[in-house]
């Protein structure tokens, strides 16, 4: 039998979509509106359009772009070709999206107008970049010069090559940041990332029915592989913006009766906070997802009360896991909060301690999983590849309780990662930018509760004797060489670091004493 048989494809996950509701409007985005068939088709053209700039199955194709219907069909185009999507944070600084396209050794960079000179920059630093493919933005634009252009690739007439493609071939290379200051490529198959969308179908309910938003950043697993993928691989219609501010999202809300929004706390707060936001009409919400951080009691109840048909979800997990792992549905957000829930449909998940015992009723361990979601390895790094896998089970690296009904609560970072605004910082990246500066003697990065934030990247430094610092030169330290989001919120002077006997520092003794 020949493996195309069988096959179950991201793109074949579209094309199954588009015979099943060809006349269903599919994409909106800006004044752009494509049906599933219109979406298939046009797919199908951009990767054959990009075969003839010569990308090939298995080629690593990186996009730095803010969210448009360009990118929606890149993404799938890639997957119809058998090219590896390697998605970049588009906050990030020349030096940093030179070293991902580097690492991933991607030929092709697509990008937009708003972005297409930090894409020329980085790709100036020593890359293998060769080609670049300019995405139309929600808003018209003009096209960035010297960039091959998506509509001119959308047109191509020639046939797609033939490939072979199974599901257990690699779909994607998505970076994720860890306690290192380097980021690690996390390798995902098509049938992970699918195995993935069936858990969100099931467990977070998206339906064909859904008139979902999709705001948040697609270079991220979440919006893209939760919530964009599994929509498209349901049937729902999908409204698509790069402009995730407080006015205009709750206009497309209710201009385009959304059903369904995910954001992280912090957009959901800044949402109540708008001035526009009492005078909108969000009668058509009907589900709304968080994650990346817990969703503070106060807010859930504020929420509550102008919106009281919304269902809440809370959806935990990571890059490697394609993302999601654990699930809190709405009946259980005021019964447990600050729980991140259990795992869901297609994930196996325990809480162990050093031995791989699974720990008691409100002791803290490490949370594992198994599931066909996961990750193949980290791309080039067998070692640290290796350490996440030891014991036959992915370590997620995070410190949680189990209570007595199986739910879970994430405690602490067993890498010091933190979570603030919906992106990930890694302390030691942060804190090693800091010790860069003459005047250090010690630095200790956490992440503190913040009403913005969530958590606030946090700089605690004992400075050297005899020498002078102030916030402000730490601050702008941090976001001359660096993303703004990972720079410190808020520096704190000290004339010591709370260690250990063994000169271990003590940073759940720094939050404790700076809560």
């Amino acid at each position: 039998m020949h493996p195309i048989v069988r096959r179950q494809t991201i793109a074949d996950a579209l094309r199954r979509t588009a015979l099943r509701l060809p006349a269903k409007t599919a994409i909106v985005c800006g004044d752009t509106s494509w049906s599933y068939a219109e979406f298939d088709a046009l797919v199908t053209r951009l990767a054959a359009g990009l075969a003839g700039r010569g990308v090939r199955q298995g080629d690593r194709v990186a996009v730095l772009a803010r969210n448009s219907h360009g990118f929606a069909a890149l993404r799938f185009a890639l997957a119809r070709l058998g090219a590896v999507l390697v998605p970049i944070n588009f906050m990030l600084k020349a030096d940093e999206v030179a070293y991902i396209l580097r690492h991933a050794g991607a030929r092709t960079l697509a990008t937009d107008s708003g972005l297409a000179d930090l894409a020329r920059a980085a790709a100036a630093l020593d890359t293998a970049v060769q080609d670049f493919v300019w995405l139309p933005s929600e808003d018209p634009s003009e096209p960035a010069s010297g960039m091959a252009r998506f509509d001119e690739l959308a047109a191509c007439t020639a046939p797609l090559p033939e490939i072979t493609l199974t599901s257990t071939d690699l779909a994607q290379i998505v970076y994720t940041s860890g306690t290192e200051s380097m980021p690690k490529g996390a390798m995902l198959t098509h049938d992970a990332v699918l195995w993935q969308y069936v858990s969100c179908v099931i467990n977070a309910e998206i339906a064909e029915s859904d008139l979902a938003l999709h705001a948040l950043p697609l270079y991220h697993c979440a919006q893209l592989d939760v919530f964009f993928g599994p929509a498209i691989y349901i049937g729902s219609t999908n409204v698509i913006t790069g402009k995730p501010v407080p006015d205009h999202l709750l206009a497309l809300m209710s201009r385009h009766r959304i059903t369904s929004f995910f954001a992280p706390p912090t957009v959901w707060i800044a949402l109540l906070r708008s001035p526009q936001f009492d005078t909108t009409d969000l009668s058509a919400l009907a589900k709304g997802y968080y994650g990346a951080s817990i969703m503070p009691v106060a807010v859930l109840q504020e929420l509550a009360a102008p919106l009281p048909r919304v269902r809440l979800w809370n959806l935990y997990g990571q890059t490697e896991i394609a993302p999601l792992a654990t699930m809190l549905g709405p009946q259980d957000q005021l019964r447990k909060p600050g729980s991140c829930g259990k795992a869901v449909i297609n994930v196996e998940t325990r809480v162990v301690n050093d031995a791989m015992q699974d720990v008691a009723v409100g002791e803290v361990g490490e949370i594992v999983h198994r599931s066909p979601h996961l990750m193949l390895g980290y791309f080039n790094d067998p070692d640290k590849t290796a350490a996440a896998f030891s014991g036959d089970w992915f370590h997620s690296g995070d410190l949680a309780t189990i209570d007595a009904e199986g739910y879970i609560s994430v405690v602490d970072r067993k890498k010091d990662m933190i979570k603030t605004g919906g992106e990930n910082v890694a302390s030691r990246e942060v804190e090693e930018m800091i010790y860069r500066l003459p005047q250090v003697s010690e630095v200790a990065v956490i992440g503190l509760p913040d009403p913005k934030w969530v958590e606030a990247v946090t700089a605690v430094i004992v400075v050297k004797a005899g020498q002078t610092l102030t916030e402000d030169e730490v601050i702008a330290h941090c976001t001359t060489h660096m993303a703004g989001f990972k720079a410190p919120k808020r520096v704190v002077f000290a004339d010591s670091l709370p260690k250990n006997p063994s000169g271990k520092l003590l940073k759940r003794e720094l939050r404790q004493r700076l809560n």
